[in-house]
Parts: structure tokens; C-alpha cells; sequence
């Protein structure tokens, strides 16, 4: 399969990053979560009945997810408007009122044999095999150059230990196929999720659909990023799965799901925390304010930590009905942070940090090194390009702040590169961005809300 360019724009490209003239002030309203948004489509594919997906976030990622659970049987109608004329229309009907775009997500058993294009998607690559083993037949995945150097030998050998037929020629790596017999024996398995989180998050979300559930076991070094199998375990237990998990009192480093039927929902989708941290960075580097709508008070979401974070960095935030307003101080500080649970956001503190007034260790992130690209070396190279000084560690980055000047912000086809470029950008004269489009992997729209920021203008997306 080649690698689909065109979803990611011209990727030689090269944007103009807008200089900020003074302190930003705006209110700019983020998409929704990637994360939530591909969880939900699981778990709303392996569902007893239909369910909805309100203010679903619509990037490549999450469109990718949708088309692939369509190729292997899912019904999945995407409404732009709740009124009566849109449901009627498209034959849809008890559509809720009044809430913007939602997906009708109709399950059913899925359908073989399938083709999924993964593209870059980590969610894709990682959450599909496990459903694809319920399939009667072979489910063949593969996707863009990158997809193909990314982890995933440990999530296909778990799946044969539970039962299942996969065939990588020993790889390790895509392109790969599942061998659905219709069903999966499930129980016990050992996996190393040491580089990817997913695994684990991939396992659990078709485990109800197993014959005997699951029992997952991290068997591997540090596990990282693990708000994100919290929001996974969250879920599975508000689509009425039952979950054994460590943050319930349950065995440290084991998961436990119980067989049964998943209820379909009605899932409001939050705003992606992680995609507002550009935005906050903003506030923070240019002096200014920034305020994100409908900020959750409670939510197992990793950017959640941008509060903290950024604050120690020199701000300032409030949550309250307006959502979260961040305040810059004018001064950015150093930080000495272990990200191992937050690694998405190492960019954009990266850019930040490369900005600061004295020096900055980001700890806990060598798993990095296996994202969209290595970013931990991406970083090193584009922010030392502009006149910086950062160094690689066993497990993160070293910054030290040094005088930066303009010069082009290469981005590797990743999303986070962009936009930590972008914040860079807003201090630093003539800074240009190569392939600004990659940010639609998760923020469509990027470039538009970015301006809308700076013109002072309230943002949506």
C-alpha cells in the first residue's frame, strides 16, 4: 500500500508561522478528543445496539477509525445538523435535537474479509486486530511508510496467545492479517506495553466480546501514558463492562474484563485538552490570555496536566463556567517534569521550554522514539536548527534557553511538530512551518484557529 500524501496536504509546503505583535487575547474553542472519539467508535461497534456520538472529533485519525469499522461491516451515519430535515433526509430517525453534528453508530458482528488502511493512526493500527479476530474471515491491515516502522509485534503475539491467527511473516511490524474464526477464546495473557500503552487499551476494548473475557498482564519495563488506559477502563465501565484495574484497588499492572454485552450510548465528546495546548502555550509565550470552553472539570484525558504544567512554567489558570482561562506572566520559567504519562504533550513544552529563562529537563519519554516520528530527535534537530540547544537523554530532553532566530520548522509528517512550531513561531521572527496540513491528523483547521486567536477573534472549530 503507499503512503497517502494526500491526506496530509503537500508535505514540502512551507507555512509562514504568524508573529504575535503583543499578548494574545481570545477564546478559542478546541475540537473534540481524538482519544475519546476512537474509543467510543469501538466501543459503540461491539455494542448490543445503537448508539450516538455527539460533537465527535472529525481529523484523519477519527476518520480513518470510522472507515474502517464501516469496511468490516459497521454502520456509521454522520449528520452535520440535528434538525429534523437531516434526519429525515438520511432516513434516521430519534436523532437528539439541538447538539450540533452526531454519529449514528449501528453495530454488529463484523464482516470479513476487510481491508483497513491504518494511515498513521496508532488508535487504528493498535484497537482493530482485537476486534477483527470476532470476524469470520481475513482482516488485512496496513497504512502509510511510518505505520510500517511502528510497534505492534507485542499486541499481535497476545492475540495469538489468546487464541487467535495472525500472520506478519514474523515481522512484527504491518502490513498484517487477522484470521477472524468469528469469535476469541480470550483469558489470560502476558503482553510488554513498555513502548505503546495502546496495547493494553487495544486488548481491553473487545475483551467483553471474548468467550472468556481477558486478563491482561504488563510484564515490560516503565509503562507509559497510562491516563490513557484509565480513560479506556473508564469507558468499558460506563458502556457497562465490568473492569478489574489497578486505579479500583485491583493487582498493579493487571487488567481484568468480565464477558458480556456492551450498551449503546449517548456520549457527549470533550474538547482534545491535548490540542488545546498550543493555544495555552500562546497565552503563555506571548504574555497574553487564552480561554478554552467547556474545560471538564473531571476527566481522565492526559492534558489535562497542562494545568500544572504550564502554570509552574509562570502562568496562571482559571476554571470556572467559562471554561479554562490561562494567563501568561510575562516570564516563561524552566521546568524539571517527568512526562512519562503525558508524553503528547512533550512537544509543545518543548517549544515552550526552548523559550524559557532558565534551563529544562522533560524526563520519562524515551517511548517517543516510537511515535508518529522519533520526536524526541525531531526536536533536538528543529529547535537546534533555529539557534537552540537541546540534547537527547536516555529518556527525554535536555533545553537549554539560547537566542533563536528564524529558519524552516520541519515537521516529519507530525501533527504535534506543527503546532509546536507554530508556538515557536509566535516569538520567533520568520520562522516557517513545512506541511502545516499534517495538523489535521487531529485539529482540522488548524491554521484558521490559530489566526482567529491572534486577530483576537473568538475561534470554533
Amino acid at each position: 500500500m503507499t503512503e497517502h500524501h494526500d491526506a496530509h496536504g503537500d508535505a514540502s509546503a512551507l507555512w509562514p508561522a504568524p508573529l504575535a505583535s503583543g499578548g494574545v487575547d481570545a477564546t478559542v474553542t478546541v475540537p473534540g478528543s481524538k482519544s475519546v472519539t476512537n474509543r467510543a467508535l469501538v466501543l459503540a461497534a461491539l455494542a448490543s445496539d445503537p448508539g450516538w456520538l455527539r460533537r465527535p472529533l472529525r481529523s484523519r485519525d477519527t476518520v480513518l477509525m470510522a472507515d474502517a469499522l464501516r469496511s468490516l461491516g459497521i454502520g456509521i451515519e454522520e449528520m452535520a445538523s440535528s434538525s429534523s430535515s437531516a434526519s429525515a433526509a438520511s432516513g434516521v430517525t430519534g436523532m437528539p435535537e439541538g447538539r450540533g453534528e452526531a454519529w449514528r453508530i449501528i453495530p454488529g458482528s463484523p464482516q470479513a474479509p476487510a481491508t483497513v488502511n491504518v494511515g498513521n493512526a496508532g488508535t487504528v493500527m493498535r484497537f482493530l486486530p482485537p476486534l477483527a479476530t470476532l470476524a469470520e474471515g481475513p482482516v488485512h491491515f496496513d497504512g502509510d511508510l511510518r505505520a510500517r516502522e511502528r510497534p505492534v509485534g507485542a499486541l499481535l503475539d497476545a492475540l495469538r496467545a489468546l487464541g487467535a491467527r495472525v500472520d506478519d511473516d514474523g515481522r512484527g511490524r504491518l502490513p498484517a492479517t487477522v484470521h477472524g474464526a468469528g469469535s476469541l477464546d480470550g483469558g489470560r495473557v502476558e503482553v510488554d506495553a513498555s513502548s505503546s500503552s495502546q496495547f493494553i487499551s487495544a486488548l481491553l476494548l473487545s475483551a467483553p466480546r471474548f468467550n472468556q473475557g481477558v486478563e491482561v498482564r504488563h510484564v515490560g519495563r516503565s509503562l507509559p501514558s497510562t491516563p490513557h488506559i484509565r480513560m479506556t477502563v473508564d469507558m468499558l465501565r460506563r458502556a457497562g463492562a465490568q473492569v478489574d484495574a489497578p486505579d479500583s484497588g485491583g493487582e498493579p499492572n493487571v487488567w481484568r474484563v468480565t464477558p458480556g454485552a456492551l450498551l449503546g450510548r449517548d456520549l457527549v465528546v470533550e474538547p482534545d485538552l491535548s490540542n488545546a495546548q498550543p493555544f495555552l502555550a500562546a497565552a503563555l509565550v506571548t504574555g497574553g490570555r487564552v480561554t478554552i470552553p467547556d474545560w471538564p472539570a473531571h476527566t481522565t484525558q492526559p492534558g489535562d496536566a497542562l494545568r500544572e504544567i504550564l502554570t509552574a512554567m509562570g502562568g496562571d489558570c482559571t476554571l470556572d463556567e467559562q471554561g479554562l482561562t490561562f494567563t501568561g506572566s510575562g516570564r516563561i520559567n524552566g521546568i524539571d517534569v517527568d512526562l512519562k504519562d503525558v508524553g503528547e504533550l512533550t512537544p509543545g513544552i518543548a517549544a515552550v521550554a526552548a523559550l524559557a529563562d532558565g534551563e529544562s529537563v522533560l524526563r520519562g519519554v524515551s517511548h517517543l522514539r516510537l511515535h508518529e516520528t522519533d520526536r524526541l530527535a525531531a526536536l533536538t534537530r528543529e529547535i537546534n536548527a533555529l539557534g537552540g540547544d537541546v540534547t537527547e537523554t536516555d529518556d527525554g530532553l535536555r533545553i537549554r534557553p539560547r537566542e533563536l532566530h528564524g529558519g524552516v520548522f520541519h515537521t516529519y509528517d507530525d501533527h504535534r511538530l506543527a503546532t509546536a512550531g507554530a508556538v515557536l513561531g509566535l516569538v520567533v521572527k520568520d520562522v516557517e512551518v513545512e506541511n502545516i496540513a499534517t495538523t489535521g491528523k487531529t485539529m482540522p483547521g488548524f491554521p484558521e484557529l490559530w489566526q482567529g486567536m491572534l486577530a483576537g477573534a473568538g475561534s470554533r472549530a
